[in-house]
């Protein structure tokens, strides 16, 4: 049988607008599909819980993909291996505490792996704003990334959600729709207080005891909860990341 154009155009168009429809109530809604918000999607999503990624590029993966200046290994430590094995990643342990990954891998393994344990993932979609209703983030408020980049007027729709994680990396772009507002966060300052200069050890370290929930309803992982808490940058070290977005998942899935 011979294609039909109309036909191919129609099946793409009913098939995203219900995936759309289906990702207008979640109970987690995270924003960035990094290696932390990946990492999340796929742990709350394999324990049953309704996740959508908001991611505003074209492809998923954050910093990944580019490893240490364009060249494409990663480094983890050691107590990151077991989940890169769980969902099938290769390592090579290259010291006593640090092992070698193919970037390409890492970033498309992670997004295989998210939708396959059942997250849904809005690639070209970013969040402009969030919903904030009895002092508790319910949602976020969403639009097309061209309309961001053109500069369009435009209105968003909005989206519900019991919890949104802000993934969004270096920027943390969430918690400044909060702060913007005069909106004090659970930091010393109330506000964010910015990244601090490169230093691996300490940042492998404090983006997991930072990844928390900072306002109800809002968590920050990854790059984000460094930027928040004014923590180190670390480079191409991927295994806090990871693990920042395993702790921010349990402690979403202790509250649902």
């Amino acid at each position: 049988m011979e294609l039909n154009e109309i036909e191919i155009s129609k099946e793409i168009i009913n098939g995203y607008f219900s995936k759309l429809n289906k990702v207008l109530t979640n109970d987690v809604a995270i924003v960035g599909a990094g290696p932390s918000g990946l990492t999340a999607a796929i742990e709350l999503a394999k324990n049953g819980k309704k996740v959508v990624i908001f991611e505003k590029k074209l492809s998923c993966g954050g910093g990944i993909w580019g490893g240490g200046m364009m060249f494409n290994d990663l480094t983890v430590e050691e107590d990151t291996v077991s989940f890169f094995k769980e969902i099938g990643i290769k390592t090579r342990k290259v010291s006593s505490n640090l092992y070698i990954a193919d970037a390409v891998e890492v970033s498309s393994c992670l997004t295989y792996r998210a939708v396959n344990s059942g997250a849904t993932i809005m690639n070209c979609v970013y969040a402009e704003d969030i919903m904030v209703k009895e002092n508790k983030v319910c949602g976020l408020v969403i639009n097309w990334t061209p309309i961001e980049m053109t500069g369009l007027h435009v209105d968003p729709l909005t989206i519900e959600a019991k919890f949104v994680i802000d993934a969004t990396g270096h920027d943390c772009n969430v918690v400044k729709y909060l702060t913007n507002r005069g909106i004090k966060l659970s930091t010393p300052s109330g506000k964010i207080e910015g990244e601090a200069p490169m230093w691996a050890g300490p940042a492998e370290k404090m983006v997991v005891e930072h990844t928390k929930e900072i306002y109800p309803g809002l968590y920050v992982t990854g790059m984000a909860a460094n930027n928040v808490f004014g923590a180190h940058r670390m480079g191409p070290v991927f295994g806090g990341m990871i693990q920042s977005g395993i702790k921010c998942a349990r402690e979403i899935l202790e509250k649902l």
